[in-house]
């Protein structure tokens, strides 16, 4: 978190004094990070608005924000671009959930920005205080390559960085699949089995981020089912989740994870990418 030298807040025209601008400060003020407001709008003129925003920000000591309002054909586009203009290292932005029936016939904006914007990405889902609250960190100790290795450790350490600013405590979620009887390796063919493996897994970053068994979790079932649950037994306010790049898919599109667990989790979900998946996608933003 402390890398973050530069934030997109991304505003919404409807509710310009956003969740996604409280979480800007906050972040902002522990880092002294620059705020780049953007407000993306095709009909209405927001210069006034953005002008008093920008100038309370700096009555409040915020000294590095800028403003600007533009629209590049759709709302991900609008964002993705002057997140690249501007090199910002994380985007903020509020999430309001789709209605069901328009999710099930398009592809929601904010799914889209999560696949293709090459930057973390924060959506701001509740108006709930960070401060001494519980950051989850999801890694997934079952992928062991490097790109997943390096991803666990930005996951954690961001995790990590949260809970130190919120005066919080971390714990990690870690999901592993049911037993087979018919999986070559005998592992996977007892629940107790798979269990050590992944315990065993996570003994490295335990260690490097002194993390307690109490606070590391490992439970057999889908990820997109375990995460909510696991929000929301210990009223996690904030859930670190990660992407990797995937050869051969275009857009480096992220796991349908990160886009189910969305509306299902009540509180912020931070969603990081690995660094191959980074220069891929400015890449295809760049073209």
């Amino acid at each position: 978190m402390q890398a973050v030298r530069s934030i997109l807040v991304a505003l919404d025209p409807a509710h310009p004094h956003s969740r996604a601008l409280t979480r800007a400060k906050l972040i902002a003020r522990a880092t002294g990070a620059r705020m780049h407001l953007l407000m993306c709008d095709k009909k209405q003129e927001h210069d006034a608005l953005l002008s008093l925003l920008s100038s309370q920000l700096h009555d409040d000591g915020y000294d590095n924000v800028t403003h600007e309002q533009v629209w590049h054909g759709s709302l991900h586009d609008s964002i993705i671009q002057v997140q690249q203009a501007e090199g910002c290292e994380l985007v903020i932005k509020e999430h309001r959930p789709d209605n069901p029936l328009k999710r099930a016939l398009l592809t929601p904006d904010d799914w889209k920005l999560l696949r293709q914007c090459p930057s973390a990405v924060l959506m701001v889902k509740s108006e709930k205080p960070w401060s001494g609250g519980v950051i989850l960190a999801a890694v997934d100790v079952g992928n062991q390559d490097e790109d997943h290795r390096r991803l666990h450790a930005s996951i954690l350490e961001h995790g990590q960085a949260i809970a130190s600013l919120a005066k919080g405590e971390l714990h990690v979620i870690c999901a592993h699949p049911s037993p087979m009887l018919s999986a070559s390796d005998p592992v996977y063919q007892l629940s107790e089995t798979i269990d050590r493996r992944y315990r065993e897994a996570s003994r490295a970053f335990q260690a490097e981020f002194k993390i307690g068994e109490d606070q590391l979790h490992v439970a057999e079932g889908p990820a997109d089912v375990l995460i909510p649950y696991t929000e929301k037994k210990y009223a996690a306010v904030v859930t670190v989740m990660g992407t990797v790049a995937r050869s051969g898919i275009s857009g480096a599109l992220i796991g349908n994870t990160s886009e189910v667990v969305l509306d299902a989790l009540e509180g912020d979900v931070l969603v990081l990418k690995s660094d191959e998946a980074i220069a891929h996608l400015a890449e295809l933003a760049r073209g």
